[in-house]
């Protein structure tokens, strides 16, 4: 009889133990899938603006090269996309670059925006572009290639926006060449 007692008063000791054990558990995988629910949140959002600013900047180097004006191409890619502001958070820079006598030079080059990022084409008109191989094969003698590039300030909007700071860049970056 003594014998079960103390057997029945472990059962309930173990139960009690596994109970907290099982409490801590939920914690920490609870802790840790909210921590990775607001990473997918924030990384879907920069995934999505990615996406939009490639098609806003294809559409601006189209427009450019289909003999739109710059500062039209600009603000046509600028409000296109309201959901991304480029106007306040973003910069949008679209060259034209000709090939001169096999030298790939800026012949134009407009800039609006507000968070003041240079060209990675090139600044200037009349400078040297710096331009991937595959758009400067390309381009034959006397030809203009346009290019739209958009720089977006990304902000994160979970609670662990430092955390997602550190692990990808702050500021997006999309080009188009036509």
């Amino acid at each position: 009889m003594k014998h079960l007692r103390s057997r029945s008063w472990f059962r309930k000791r173990d139960t009690r133990l596994e109970a907290g054990q099982a409490a801590v558990e939920f914690a920490l995988i609870a802790g840790l899938m909210l921590v990775l629910v607001c990473m997918v949140i924030d990384l879907c959002r920069a995934i999505h603006d990615e996406q939009l600013m490639s098609s806003l900047s294809r559409e601006g180097s189209s427009l450019a090269s289909r003999g739109t004006t710059l500062s039209d191409s600009a603000a046509a890619v600028i409000g296109g996309s309201p959901s991304l502001d480029l106007g306040d958070s973003g910069e949008v820079i679209i060259t034209s670059v000709t090939n001169i006598n096999h030298v790939y030079t800026i012949t134009d080059q407009l800039s609006e925006g507000k968070i003041s990022k240079s060209s990675k084409v090139g600044t200037g008109v009349g400078t040297t572009a710096n331009m991937p191989t595959s758009a400067a094969s390309a381009l034959q003698l006397g030809q203009t290639l346009y290019v739209t590039e958009i720089f977006y300030s990304y902000q994160p909007i979970t609670p662990i926006q430092h955390l997602i700071k550190i692990l990808m860049p702050s500021t997006l970056y999309q080009a188009a060449y036509f």
